[in-house]
């Protein structure tokens, strides 16, 4: 589970004397453990935990993912490049634990078997393909970079 590697490196950064990773995986520990809160509680915004529990664990690293990109480009308009790096420096830490992405090929090949199998014929079809695909590759797919190459399939 990728819940227990993250464990085994936060104690191998803290013996090794790695403050930056020590620091990134106590923060990804931390989040971790909110979506957990989350999930438990009665009127969760974010609905119920996943049944794989690395399916949650992907969800939160690819959530912190993002937020970094975002403020990485805001840092570097400000031209903070030295709180840009630090970012880098963290997305790097938390990448070590997602699993292999799929390729764009691979994941349009995705969408046109999800598209045929659904009879999926346009726009109004997104919600239903973007579900399926979801559910089919969730931690293996960026699904931001997902729903641009569904919009693509189902308009042309």
């Amino acid at each position: 589970m990728i819940r227990d590697t993250i464990k085994t490196a936060l104690i191998t950064a803290m013996k090794g004397g790695d403050k930056a990773g020590t620091a990134t995986l106590r923060l990804v520990q931390s989040a971790i453990k909110n979506r957990d809160i989350e999930a438990r509680a009665p009127q969760s915004r974010e609905g119920k935990a996943p049944d794989d529990d690395d399916v949650l664990v992907v969800e939160v690293l690819q959530k912190m993912i993002k937020q970094r990109r975002e403020s990485i480009e805001m840092y570097v308009k400000g031209a903070r490049l030295e709180l840009a790096d630090a970012e880098n420096a963290e997305i790097a830490v938390i990448e070590q634990f997602l699993p292999q992405q799929m390729s764009e090929a691979d994941t349009t090949a995705a969408i046109e078997a999800i598209k045929a199998e659904l009879g999926a014929g346009g726009m109004k079809d997104m919600g239903r393909v973007m579900a399926e695909l979801k559910a089919r590759h969730a931690t293996t797919l960026d699904m931001s970079k997902a729903s641009g190459l569904v919009k693509a399939a189902l308009a042309g």
